[in-house]
């Protein structure tokens, strides 16, 4: 017996010996995880809004069970890592002469195409050396960014898998203060979890998180981890991707904030066909109408927003646009402060003519102006 057992244990310590000779001397002989795809042709990735369904025998009007049966499988993990270097000064000097971390991070994602693509928050990826996404049935696959929106906060993956659960988008344009809404995510890395809350305010904007801001304002619980996770309605359809907090302990305290679907489908849209997001550009400067510049601008009774600066030689310029002019509507629009100025022209085609309503010197005035292409942001230098 203790010779078998003898042979037993030296034969184990050989193929011990032999996994660590081929792992570290020829890996490819190991089976592989799936690698990242690259150079994947666009497909069509936005779903249908379902049709309602009608409640079914034994349906509890307590429950939003059936909504979360529907959503959440197309609710994934988004996992990161990146390598950071830990020099004891902050010194250029010192940076070559010290070794790196592998820094780890965590956020969630909505897979919105069966073809792969999935939507989450630029800053859950930003600058990831590795992005790892795991499904609601326990498989991870690695994935890689197709393109990213830092203006609005969103980022597209794609994963090499086909037949995913997509969700299905709703009409985030049609919600109403005081609507349920769920957030679904992997909060502090739990696991996936559900909340529950309603619209708070819709059409959020001027809170300094992003470029572009027409926020879903929800009390659902959203903590760290929440991030690129859906808001979904009771029945279950995509109408937001949970973004941010305001929070002076870091937890939830009833104030989150969800990017519209209306917004992620143009980002979305724009970014599996051409890899990046062309928007709209008139190059002026806006300013709210307040009490002091109304007097200042001579404005009276008038709603709007005051252009305060004009780009030399830009599209506004260009179109005869100049500083003190008050913006009553861009394309028959209405706009009221600067922050729906922006949004409205960034939703313009580069390239088209848009017109622009106009009090000067309090008389009407209607310019044509020929829409630019808004320029990238500047990538600050570290």
């Amino acid at each position: 017996m203790l010779r078998l057992w003898l042979l037993f244990s030296q034969a184990v310590t050989i193929c011990v010996a032999a996994l660590f000779v081929i792992s570290t001397f020829r890996p490819e002989w190991l089976p592989q995880r799936a690698a990242a795809p690259s150079n994947a042709p666009p497909v069509t990735v936005l779903q249908q809004v379902a049709a309602q369904p009608q409640p079914a025998a034994g349906t509890r009007p307590d429950s939003y069970y059936d909504a979360v049966k529907r959503a959440a499988p197309s609710v994934v993990s988004v996992f990161t890592a990146k390598e950071v270097r830990q020099p004891p000064f902050n010194d250029p000097l010192f940076r070559r002469f010290f070794g790196t971390e592998r820094a780890t991070g965590l956020g969630s994602g909505v897979i919105v195409s069966a073809s792969g693509y999935i939507l989450t928050n630029n800053h859950v990826v930003e600058a990831a050396d590795e992005i790892e996404v795991a499904l609601t049935d326990g498989s991870r696959l690695l994935a890689q960014v197709v393109g990213a929106d830092p203006e609005t906060d969103l980022a597209v993956l794609r994963v090499k898998a086909d037949k995913l659960p997509a969700i299905s988008f709703g009409a985030s344009e049609t919600l109403r203060v005081g609507d349920i809404v769920l957030a679904i995510g992997n909060p502090l890395g739990v696991g996936q979890t559900v909340t529950a809350g309603i619209v708070s305010a819709v059409d959020r904007s001027g809170l300094g998180i992003n470029v572009f801001e027409n926020f879903i304002q929800t009390d659902a619980a959203i903590n760290q981890g929440n991030s690129g996770g859906a808001l979904i309605d009771v029945r279950g359809n995509l109408v937001g991707i949970n973004t941010a907090i305001v929070s002076q302990s870091g937890g939830s305290i009833g104030i989150g904030f969800a990017i519209p679907a209306s917004t992620t489908k143009v980002v979305l849209e724009q970014i599996v066909r051409t890899g990046t997001v062309a928007r709209g550009w008139i190059g002026v400067e806006m300013q709210d109408v307040t009490a002091a510049t109304a007097a200042s601008f001579k404005l009276t009774g008038a709603s709007g927003a005051l252009i305060s600066g004009v780009l030399r030689n830009g599209p506004a310029d260009k179109a005869g646009v100049k500083p003190g002019d008050l913006l009553v509507s861009v394309e028959g629009k209405p706009v009221n402060q600067a922050q729906g100025v922006l949004n409205v022209v960034s939703g313009l085609s580069p390239g088209s003519n848009a017109k622009l309503a106009l009090k000067r010197q309090g008389q009407d005035l209607e310019l044509t102006v020929t829409v630019g292409k808004r320029p990238k942001p500047q990538v600050r230098a570290e």
